[in-house]
């Protein structure tokens, strides 16, 4: 099996659910979405389970399965691994156990279902209010890369350092990327505290140790690694969509100053180690079928892919019509009850050079072995207009024009306090809407 999944009935923009908060227009977690993710009743002697969001409510995946009897050996042994901690089991099966359990899932929260009438008898032990649990990191993550794939960032960050070559010439050849740390991935709403480290003061001739007074957050989208590749086998791009089990919201929290101190010559290292925050629930490919979309067009005198990263189907339709959006609440707007002021906004698929395909093809290129959970991410994602821009490096232009918010606050970097929260969502004509929850993190202090 290979290429990307296709639209079917669970995409369906008239189809009901018996959970009534999943038919509000607008919701993230509508029936047509039914995103994975891992929680547990707080103070209660629950182990964490994988459940999926639906409306406002968490089904508990395990629980129904024991309810309503799944359909088929694929979805049985799709929705035996989802008794874990963790969804890695669930993503090492691959696309036929995804799309098996899907299905089943879908016709048991259908108000059309022809089990609908038994989950709903057993609502009170297979439901539970998403307001009255804990979520948690979804995922094991074995490994973590950050790619640089937003041509626009790019490019913006390129011109403040080297106004004569914004992109170096490797750019438009190679996706690039860094690893990462895997260790201090945390989900929403943990806290973020504000790193101590090496910085140069400007006009020093020597570094000094301090917390850094640049903090940045970066909008990213991850995509979660399947079933993977042995080590020393490649992944071939129209291949590729078959290991990407689905995609959550990134912030990898930056700090600026320590970055360009430590970032030569060998990239970043204690400037993005300190925290990455992610969603808590992973909208499955399936799920995104109906916002697959063309990648941005390439300028005029741009190379064409290699051949290892050129599919025909990818570059019809390879990237994804996702908006993602960026607010600020500080503690003083929060204390006085103003409400977030939006950063910025941008669309994935404008914004990116390279697929999501043609990051993991590459990644596994050489013989890498990619595991079920390891998280891929997209780099700042920025557009082409300054309303665009992911992170305060670009917004306030390395912190020469700043921010304007409410009450007269000013922000050229992050503040202790700050309360950073990106959201995303798609949409497309003939199709019901879905997002992806919530990312959020508050800086402490250091």
């Amino acid at each position: 099996m290979s290429g990307w999944p296709s639209r079917d009935h669970t995409h369906d923009p008239s189809a009901r659910s018996w959970v009534e908060s999943a038919n509000v227009a607008g919701a993230d977690f509508p029936l047509q979405n039914l995103p994975f993710g891992v929680y547990r009743r707080p103070g209660a002697k629950m182990r964490p389970r994988v459940g999926v969001a639906i409306g406002d409510a968490v089904l508990d995946v395990v629980g129904a399965a024991a309810v309503v009897p799944m359909p088929s050996t694929e979805a049985f042994e799709a929705a035996a691994a989802c008794d874990a901690p963790t969804l890695n089991r669930l993503a090492s099966l691959g696309p036929a156990h995804w799309r098996a359990l899907r299905h089943a899932l879908f016709d048991l929260l259908s108000a059309a279902g022809r089990n609908a009438e038994a989950a709903r008898a057993a609502r009170g032990r297979i439901l539970a209010p998403m307001a009255e649990v804990e979520l948690l990191l979804p995922l094991a993550i074995g490994d973590y890369t950050d790619f640089y794939a937003s041509v626009h960032h790019a490019t913006n960050v390129g011109s403040m350092f080297r106004p004569d070559q914004p992109l170096l010439p490797n750019y438009k050849w190679v996706p690039i990327g860094y690893h990462g740390r895997a260790s201090s991935i945390v989900v929403s709403g943990a806290p973020v505290r504000r790193p101590a480290g090496q910085v140069l003061p400007d006009g020093a001739s020597a570094p000094v140790v301090q917390p850094t007074a640049r903090l940045d957050y970066e909008l990213e989208l991850g995509f979660v690694v399947g079933p993977g590749n042995a080590l020393g086998a490649a992944i071939p791009i129209g291949d590729a969509p078959r290991h990407l089990f689905g995609v959550v919201l990134v912030n990898d929290w930056s700090a600026r100053d320590m970055q360009a101190w430590e970032y030569q010559p060998l990239g970043p290292f204690l400037a993005k180690n300190f925290a990455t925050t992610i969603s808590p629930w992973v909208v499955t490919t399936d799920a995104l079928a109906p916002f697959r979309s063309a990648p941005a067009p390439r300028a005029e005198g741009d190379p064409a892919p290699l051949p290892y990263l050129l599919d025909a189907d990818d570059q019809a339709h390879g990237a994804l019509a996702v908006t993602l959006e960026v607010s600020l609440a500080t503690a003083a707007m929060r204390a006085v009850g103003s409400p977030p002021h939006r950063l910025s906004a941008t669309r994935f698929d404008r914004a990116m050079y390279w697929t999501p395909a043609q990051l993991l093809a590459h990644h596994a290129s050489g013989g890498c072995n990619l595991a079920p959970g390891d998280l891929l991410a997209s780099g700042t994602v920025s557009g082409p207009e300054p309303s665009e821009r992911g992170c305060l490096l670009e917004l306030t232009w390395r912190g020469r024009d700043p921010v304007a918010l409410a009450g007269g606050e000013v922000r050229r970097f992050l503040a202790d306090g700050d309360e950073v929260t990106i959201t995303g969502w798609a949409e497309a004509e003939g199709a019901v809407r879905i997002g992806f929850g919530t990312c959020r993190g508050v800086v402490q202090p250091a």
